[in-house]
């Protein structure tokens, strides 16, 4: 019997669930064997890898997967998140760039650019981008998070407060 990608993507996702990371990463392994160019067997390869801690691993499927599918958000933001806790903000900029080029409406990829420039120090600038995530999404609990930390950063008070009750209201 000649096995299918999409079985084998499915058994890794069962097998990763499980904890069973060896397992689940040689099936996406044989998987990409037999579709090469399947940006979502890499992606899934890169999300098992960082499950497991193997974070260069991780990072190599995870480009490899932004590579094939660069328009799509989950790729993006994923890889984009694995630079940022690596610290690698140049890069984290970029890829975040680039998707909202494609996606400007994207509030996570506007809260990650936030986080990229909050750890820069450019408070203001981060401050624009939660403000943008939280306008295009005004649920978003760890863009208002991040919001009133960076007004805070900036001494903006009413600021700070409004995203104060505004968490208040929705953890209610």
């Amino acid at each position: 019997m000649t096995e299918r990608p999409d079985v084998l993507n499915n058994q890794a996702i069962v097998l990763a669930g499980d904890g069973d990371y060896p397992s689940a990463i040689e099936c996406f392994k044989r998987a990409i064997i037999i579709e090469r160019d399947n940006y979502l067997l890499w992606y899934n390869l890169g999300v098992t890898y960082k499950d497991s801690g193997d974070h260069k691993n991780a990072m190599d499927a995870l480009k490899r997967a932004h590579q094939l599918a660069p328009e799509n958000i989950d790729v993006t933001e994923t890889l984009a998140t694995m630079y940022v806790h690596n610290q690698m903000f140049a890069a984290a900029t970029d890829i975040c760039e680039e998707g909202l080029k494609i996606n400007p409406f994207e509030s996570r990829l506007w809260n990650l650019l936030g986080v990229v420039l909050f750890n820069k120090e450019l408070y203001t600038d981060a401050s624009e981008c939660f403000e943008n995530a939280v306008s295009l999404n005004p649920m978003y609990m760890d863009a208002l998070y991040n919001l009133r930390d960076t007004y805070e950063e900036l001494k903006n008070t009413v600021g700070k407060q409004e995203c104060e009750k505004k968490i208040k209201d929705l953890t209610q």
